[in-house]
């Protein structure tokens, strides 16, 4: 009977661990998608302050253009025109996807978003600081080109990035 019981206690703590665990991963989601979600929302209300409070200082954002590789400082300050006008970009995302690190430290992820350049590919790596603060480290937005079109925009492409690729 003793063995039973003592069984019976070793199961409900494991399960109640994993129930936690499950249900920190569960919260984690949901907190990260809210920031990512209100991060897109700061710069479709050019909210600029509460947009790049959430990148870290050391963070890096590469945008479309092959040019386009800004450490935070670059990229305020290119950005501050459009923020100024009272509208920035406004991106949504209609899928998005997260992974944590085994600490729960560091996450990374990727979202389709739904852009005025059409389908756009974001993905990024968040960390959370030593005020327990997630901030942006990386992002990365691409725009998706069809597989059936590629051949297409190529020579669209060719125009402004051989010059580049050759340096």
């Amino acid at each position: 009977m003793k063995k039973i019981i003592f069984s019976l206690i070793g199961i409900s703590f494991i399960l109640g661990q994993v129930f936690i665990i499950e249900k920190g991963k569960i919260t984690d989601n949901k907190e990260l998608d809210t920031f990512l979600t209100q991060w897109h929302k700061d710069a479709a209300n050019a909210d600029y302050n509460s947009y790049f409070e959430k990148i870290s200082e050391d963070g890096h954002y590469i945008g479309t253009d092959a040019t386009e590789n800004w450490d935070k400082k670059a990229f305020a300050a290119f950005s501050k025109p459009y923020f100024d006008k009272g509208k920035a970009w406004d991106f949504k995302a209609v899928k998005r996807n997260i992974y944590f690190s085994k600490d729960g430290n560091t996450a990374w992820f990727d979202e389709l978003l739904d852009t005025w350049m059409k389908g756009c590919r974001g993905s990024g790596v968040l960390e959370k600081n030593n005020k327990g603060e997630w901030k942006i480290k990386h992002y990365v937005l691409s725009m998706t080109i069809p597989n059936e079109i590629t051949k297409e925009v190529l020579p669209l492409k060719a125009t402004y990035e051989d010059a580049l690729l050759k340096q």
